[in-house]
């Protein structure tokens, strides 16, 4: 595994560490071969993991860049579908779980944030992944309470037991390591496992996770959807109009990290005020915005209040420097196309995040935004929400997590991962929150991946090297995308050994919301930045151009005080970053 290490070195290079200190930094584990045939796992019985009727569905070989796995497809009782991929040789003792985005509904292994990871393109890890208990992209599996419950959290923890007897079977061995890594709704299973199930891994990645579930998807996509609807029915703000509107907020702030180059280091160290853009008269032209266009702006900046006494409902809404991002989720092409918040906002209202079932016919115009109807979600936030800062458990068996956030994500606001961190600060201490946890945040990414900031980077190969040699990442390098990448609304790109597989049950790729900005509307030249690269230091820290060298190179930055030294948000549901007994369905 010296192949790990080097790679690891070169990723922290700029941050101290030498390639000397980082030679050792994952374990030269031996690699392992089969002990039976793939064919025998069809008599696994899974009846002891997931209850009568859970059973291994097929067993077969496939091929994949010259490597050769053992694809175990099963089902958890009563419908929790996962698949399982062995690899017949090589295999490095080491087990990756794969989140699921959305709502998912589909058995998908893409794996994110391991851009360039050697074991996992080599086909090392045994893999696997699971749909949550579930098919299909709707919520009316809501509806159901052991539905409710399996995709909450139980379909990701029997997978991860499944998993766990098929490698004991094929190989004679338990892994040695196990790992877990998701981004969306996947970063909250991420955090789930941290939280419920201590025990299943050694090393979690946690990123943009969905884990103020309620909320996000009960208000915060809802207040997105209303605030850019006018009294036509029709979508106020659309897609051209947001590169006039990034271009303003880039001219006030680009500057206060010292650098002018697209990106903002905090963006919440800058104070844009839209109204600077109203036209003369208040009517829209091609160089300014109407007056109501500006009131949506400042709405969707701002979130939900409480009309009564203007408290706020929602944690926080998309930065500055997002704009371009919000094109297709929550302001759309054209003034009369559907909002795509609203979609992932109708589906929860009706089917998940209220104990009591909306009339027929609900949508959106019946929903009030109010400490009342905030209150109704409380219900089920200790079942769907991963916001409990209590792991003890989870450091105590020496595990590692790294949350990781774009600060130009739409769909999910960041300020939901730094509030989870401070949450762990505050009840575990700084001291023994920084011994087994990290926090990283990227300037100019948006949702899992993609944006005008660099947005590859490999976390997988610092969290074995953490978790595996006990070496704690600092600086991890990010690298700017080779042309403007159109990232997926639920999760990150496909890479390594997973993408070969990554197909539904009619071997199509599951389809995908619309998302993000197209790339006409960059005002930013990709081209230019393309291979640019950039280190992310450790949550609060930021990367300070040095003055000295290519700023287009990630050598030429160095570790920085914060930008600003934020107050707590101040929000109605600040108590759900307590410790909390959580509710099992």
């Amino acid at each position: 595994m010296l192949r790990v290490a080097l790679v690891f070195a070169l990723l922290l290079s700029t941050s101290g560490f030498s390639l000397m200190s980082l030679a050792a930094a994952s374990k030269d584990l031996a690699a392992i071969t089969p002990v039976t045939s793939c064919q025998s796992l069809l008599e696994i019985d899974m009846s002891e993991v997931g209850g009568t009727g859970s059973q291994i569905l097929s067993a077969t070989t496939n091929s994949h860049n010259d490597q050769d796995f053992c694809i175990v497809d099963g089902r958890l009782a009563p419908s929790i579908g996962f698949q399982v991929q062995l690899p017949l040789k090589g295999w490095s003792q080491r087990y990756l779980q794969v989140g699921c985005g959305g709502l998912c509904g589909r058995i998908g292994l893409q794996v994110g944030a391991a851009d360039g990871c050697v074991p996992l393109q080599a086909g090392e890890f045994v893999l696997a992944s699971t749909d949550m208990g579930h098919q299909g992209q709707d919520a009316s599996f809501g509806r159901d309470t052991q539905k409710r419950a399996d995709f909450a959290h139980r379909g990701v923890h029997l997978t991860a037991q499944a998993a766990q007897k098929l490698i004991q079977a094929f190989y004679g061995q338990p892994a040695a390591y196990r790992y877990f890594t998701g981004c969306s709704d996947g970063g909250r299973e991420a955090l789930m496992e941290a939280q419920r199930y201590p025990d299943d891994f050694h090393g979690i990645i946690a990123g943009a996770a969905a884990l103020n579930f309620q909320v996000q998807n009960g208000l915060y996509h809802a207040w997105q959807a209303r605030a850019n609807t006018g009294i036509d029915g029709k979508a106020i703000l659309v897609a051209n109009r947001l590169p006039m509107l990034h271009k303003a907020v880039m001219a006030q702030c680009d500057t206060l990290d010292g650098q002018k180059d697209g990106l903002l280091s905090d963006p919440r160290a800058c104070h844009f005020d839209p109204g600077t853009l109203q036209c003369a008269g208040g009517q829209s032209s091609e160089y300014c915005l109407s007056a109501a266009e500006v009131d949506a702006v400042r709405k969707l900046y701002d979130g939900p209040r409480d009309p009564g006494n203007g408290e706020r409902l929602t944690i926080g809404g998309p930065q500055p420097g997002s704009e371009l991002s919000w094109a297709g989720v929550f302001v759309p092409h054209a003034a009369d196309q559907p909002i795509f918040s609203e979609r992932i906002a109708i589906e929860a209202l009706r089917n998940l995040v209220f104990t009591e079932t909306p009339e027929p016919g609900f949508t959106l115009t019946d929903l009030q935004f109010n400490a009342e109807t905030f209150d109704k979600l409380r219900d089920r936030h200790t079942l769907f929400d991963a916001t409990n800062p209590d792991l003890y458990p989870f450091t105590e068996r020496g595990s590692k997590l790294i949350i990781w956030h774009g600060w130009s994500d739409p769909h999910i606001s960041p300020l939901n991962s730094i509030a989870y961190y401070e949450s762990l600060e505050a009840e575990l201490g700084k001291a023994r929150t920084n011994a087994f946890s990290r926090l990283y945040l990227l300037p100019g990414v948006y949702h899992c991946s993609g944006g005008e900031g660099p947005s590859q980077l490999d976390l997988l190969t610092p969290m074995l090297a953490w978790v595996e040699s006990g070496i704690a990442p600092d600086a991890v390098v990010t690298r700017q995308a080779e042309a403007v990448q159109r990232p997926t609304s639920f999760g990150a790109p496909a890479i390594g050994q997973a993408e070969h597989f990554a197909r539904d049950g009619n071997g199509q790729r599951p389809p995908r919301a619309p998302m993000a900005m197209d790339a006409e509307l960059s005002t930013v030249n990709n081209r230019a930045n393309a291979g640019r690269t950039r280190p992310i230091y450790p949550y609060p820290l930021v990367a300070f151009y040095s003055g000295q060298g290519d700023p287009q190179h990630a050598g030429s930055y160095t570790r920085g005080a914060p930008l600003i030294q934020p107050e707590p948000v101040q929000w109605r549901g600040i108590d759900f970053f307590k410790p909390y007994t959580p509710l099992m369905q």
